[in-house]
């Protein structure tokens, strides 16, 4: 790998996007690496992904555009649905991924962000699809992901202006989850992704395939999904032990209760 950088600390897993001469845009190579990596990330032991990308100055700058700018048409559509099948195996990827986006995430980089289940970011953040000044479209999924996330209108003014979005309009409009200051912004990410592991792995993937699931459908639809997952959930040993160990910690305190005597 010579622009992806991974890294597992106990049941978190960090990919590092490493092509920080090029304020790590994505060109062919950053995309094949990546998903290489998550063909080889370890789902027995890796309970959460934190995706981020190298330096202080960005996260993502968005794609190649010295790559894109001799693209015939049928090579344009090709590179987007290259970026598009990478795009769509980290959102639909079975264990949660957390976006900890530092410095610039404009077009490719906002909408590799918006593929993730959580976006967190540094106070010095940029976001923006700026692609119609560049005559082209979003094409990594932008005009899809952003109207599902903030709005339709808000996602058209955004695409059609081409306007950059500072990191506290991004968390206004419900873009971020939360806003940290740059020194902090991976430890954020981090220790959420440690909260996440520790809980029933299962559980936890059921959950996120049920809300992505869901989301394509009706709400009849939704339910159904929900109720199979939540089936599958039983006679699983998270589920043993984690009723086992409520009943048994319920159990206990019901004993420490001293009777109320009326003297």
């Amino acid at each position: 790998m010579e622009f992806i950088k991974y890294e597992v600390d106990g049941a978190v897993g960090t990919i590092t996007i490493s092509r920080e001469k090029a304020l790590n845009a994505l060109n062919s190579q950053v995309l094949d690496e990546l998903s290489e990596t998550l063909d080889n990330v370890d789902l027995e032991t890796v309970r959460c992904l934190i995706l981020t990308g190298a330096g202080e100055k960005s996260f993502v700058a968005g794609a190649d555009i010295g790559e894109m700018s001799t693209l015939t048409k049928a090579e344009g559509e090709a590179f987007g649905k290259k970026g598009n099948d990478v795009f769509r195996k980290l959102e639909t990827f079975p264990i949660p991924v957390i976006a900890a986006v530092n410095g610039f995430a404009l077009g490719g980089g906002c909408e590799i962000s918006m593929s993730c289940d959580i976006r967190i970011c540094s106070d010095n953040a940029i976001f923006g699809q700026p692609e119609v000044g560049l005559g082209i479209t979003p094409g990594f999924g932008g005009t899809q992901r952003l109207a599902r996330l903030v709005s339709p209108g808000m996602a058209k003014q955004l695409i059609y202006t081409a306007r950059n979005l500072k990191a506290d309009e991004a968390y206004r409009i419900g873009l971020v989850n939360a806003v940290y200051p740059q020194e902090e912004l991976l430890g954020a990410a981090q220790k959420m992704a440690a909260g996440i592991a520790m809980n029933a792995p299962i559980a936890v993937r059921n959950c996120k395939k049920a809300i992505n699931d869901g989301l394509q459908v009706d709400m009849d639809q939704a339910i159904v999904i929900e109720e199979k997952l939540f089936g599958d959930c039983f006679e699983t040993e998270d589920q043993k032990a984690g009723m086992g160990n409520f009943l048994e910690k319920d159990k206990e305190k019901k004993l420490k209760v001293v009777p109320f005597q009326n003297k």
